[in-house]
């Protein structure tokens, strides 16, 4: 009687997939892996920053509308931006009129938001770029494992099932991969950038009644002074 060999054992867990990929799809399933994790990252520390930051621009807004008093502070963007505010004020030229001491103070606070929106923009692209980019390197991590697949039912003579499964899971495995790392992406991209949008326009809305004041406020020097 002949002996029957018995059929190869193919592990269709994650992890498995993943082990028992071609070296090729397993670098596409280890690059979108890291591309997931940078992304994740970035979306944690903007959303606690955005959080930090919207506390600050409905303050300054509440406080530029009730002319209360705000406190230039450096260590925060707030502070930065009543700070140059009040920097630009101070120096003043006589025979400037209103409307253009108002256009500089607000230029000079508007100078300040600028940099720190720019330091929250940063790591958006990044995430427009995995966005965009993941599902197509994906798409080549499965082109290439159907390939092998390919191959290995040619050097087989075998079109069973069993023989053309591992390859064709290993390669869709990728595809997932690179979705699991996009989707979250083009989600929290979109989100971000429309919550920036906004942060700037409150900013703004504020920095429009503040510099209206200080243009107003010619004492506020002499007060200031005096504080000293």
């Amino acid at each position: 009687m002949n002996d029957i060999a018995p059929a190869t054992v193919h592990d269709l867990s994650f992890l498995g997939l993943f082990l028992q990929a071609d070296p090729i799809v397993k670098g596409v399933m280890i690059l979108l892996v890291l591309a997931s994790i940078g992304c994740w990252t970035i979306i944690i520390e903007k959303v606690l920053r955005s959080r930090n930051v919207r506390r600050q621009a409905r303050a300054f807004e509440t406080a530029a509308r009730k002319g209360e008093k705000l406190q230039p502070e450096a260590s925060s963007l707030l502070g930065r931006i009543v700070a140059a505010g009040h920097e630009a004020w101070r120096d003043q030229d006589p025979s400037e009129s209103r409307a253009e001491r108002r256009e500089r103070i607000e230029r000079a606070m508007r100078a300040a938001l600028s940099i720190d929106m720019r330091q929250l923009q940063s790591g958006l692209p990044f995430l427009a770029t995995i966005g965009s980019a993941a599902p197509f390197i994906g798409l080549f991590g499965t082109v290439w494992g159907i390939m092998n697949s390919f191959s290995a039912i040619a050097a087989s003579q075998d079109t069973s099932l069993s023989v053309v499964a591992p390859g064709i899971a290993e390669a869709l495995f990728a595809t997932a991969i690179g979705l699991v790392a996009a989707i979250p992406a083009v989600i929290a991209y979109n989100k971000l950038t429309t919550d920036l949008g906004r942060l700037q326009q409150s900013f703004s809305a504020g920095i429009t009644m503040l510099g209206d004041r200080l243009a107003r406020d010619r004492k506020l020097q002499l007060r200031t002074e005096a504080a000293k």
